[in-house]
């Protein structure tokens, strides 16, 4: 496509009674890994919510491959992997990734392909509640990335792993780029910027800088990230 992956234009999002996200603006290309980063509580699940199509929006606009955020044409093509286990928990891995494959139709080699990328090969055949929240979690990611999809949200993918799986899941996210695949990945922890070719700093339901790590050190003066998101913080409004 030509146009942006995700377009969203002054987004306002009210839940249980609180400004949830305040005339939120972004664009992210097609092909790029971009870190949504924040504390907790700042908005991020709310913003990832929006871009599938599944949280009630004031106002604005939210486009994604150039249809509203939610439409039946972008099932097919966007990857979702919320905070919670979202697969079943009485079919085993394997049982989980093969209905998942069937409902998109990818090949059954696809299945062993996703088991590795999140390292469940030793869990393939285990059902998934007697799993560890982490390998529940891998799981999950694997089920949204097995249909191979044009953009992949995922809300704290890397949470409680170790710190070689986390490696290997970004550089799979990177390959998954490479081929065109857009990655929006939520974090809370800095240092996981790193990995990402851009930035949205959100706090507060407010989004506080965008861009490259670089250019948004640059822009703060700051030696790392955590610094410059205080600085960041403190800015005027």
């Amino acid at each position: 496509m030509t146009g942006p992956a995700i377009a969203v234009e002054d987004l306002r999002v009210v839940r249980g009674g609180r400004l949830a996200l305040d005339d939120v603006s972004l664009t992210v290309h097609a092909g790029r890994v971009v870190g949504l980063l924040g504390p907790s509580g700042s908005g991020k699940s709310t913003l990832i919510r929006a871009l599938v199509g599944v949280q009630i929006v004031e106002s604005g606009t939210v486009l994604v491959l150039g249809r509203p955020a939610g439409s039946p044409e972008l099932r097919r093509r966007v990857g979702y992997m919320t905070q919670a286990p979202s697969v079943y928990a009485d079919l085993t891995v394997r049982e989980n990734l093969r209905y998942f494959g069937r409902l998109l139709g990818v090949p059954e080699g696809r299945v062993d392909e996703m088991i590795a990328t999140v390292a469940l090969n030793a869990e393939a055949d285990r059902v998934v509640a007697r799993l560890s929240g982490g390998q529940q979690a891998r799981a999950s990611l694997a089920a949204a990335l097995i249909g191979h999809p044009d953009v992949a949200v995922l809300d704290e993918p890397t949470v409680g792993l170790d710190p070689v799986l986390r490696r290997d899941l970004w550089r799979k996210f990177r390959a998954l780029a490479a081929e065109g695949t857009t990655l929006l990945v939520s974090s809370h922890v800095m240092e996981e910027a790193a990995h990402c070719d851009e930035l949205l700093l959100l706090r507060e339901g407010k989004l506080l800088a965008t861009g490259p790590v670089a250019e948004i050190l640059a822009r703060t003066g700051a030696p790392d990230l955590a610094e410059a998101f205080v600085r960041l913080i403190g800015e005027p409004a």
